[in-house]
This record gives C-alpha cells, structure tokens and sequence, in this order.
C-alpha cells in the first residue's frame, strides 16, 4: 500500500493546545501529553475557583457589613441585622449591603432605623 501523510488536521489540534499551554514552564508547555494533562488540571481548577471565588466574595461582604455595624452600634452583631431584614421584607442582598455601608453609611442607619420602627 502506498504511504498516506497524515493531513493538518492533528497538527492543527497539537498547535491549539500549545497556544493554551503557551504560558506554563518546562516540559508543561513542549510536550504534548503533558500539556494535555495539564491542560485538564487548570480547567477542572478554573471551574472549582469560580465556585470559591463566589464563596470569598460573600465572606467578604459580610465582613465589610459586620465591621460597619459593630464599629458604629447601629446592631449588635450582623446575624441580627440580617434576621431583622428578612422579618421586616427588605430584602438587600449583601452585596448592596456592603455597598452601602463602605459608600454610604447614613443609608445604612436609615436602613437601620426602618428597621427598629
């Protein structure tokens, strides 16, 4: 049989994934069977740090909204703030919250103040 030469199609698929792998070290960006597996490990470790990324941001809102309560006795303690919003319907999530309280203050007394009544 006569010799068949493989197309671009493999070469194609081997300079896409070194494009990917372009800024790792080492045999991790020359080598194809190491760039692929390593390819794999920074995907499956981009898709757990978006989920952790969510988690850090909101420990971060409720601390910003902790430190602004207890610093100016507007509440005890953040877990009342909270409880007190949710029986009174206003619903804020702690994004805005934490907004609020680093931006605007006064809102967050008046807020506050809604609240008590």
């Amino acid at each position: 049989m006569t010799r068949i030469k493989r197309g671009y199609i493999a070469r194609r698929r081997r300079t896409k994934i070194r494009l990917f792998a372009s800024s790792f070290q080492g045999a991790r960006s020359r080598l194809t069977r190491t760039i692929t597996q390593q390819k794999i490990r920074a995907l499956v470790s981009a898709h757990q740090d978006r989920g952790r990324q969510k988690r850090d941001f909101r420990r971060l809102w409720i601390t910003r909204i902790n430190a602004v309560i207890r610093a100016n006795k507007v509440y005890y303690s953040y877990s009342t703030l909270i409880h007190h919003l949710y029986k009174r319907q206003l619903l804020l999530n702690r994004k805005i919250l934490a907004q609020i309280a680093i931006l605007n203050r006064n809102c967050l007394y008046m807020i506050s103040n809604e609240i008590l009544k």
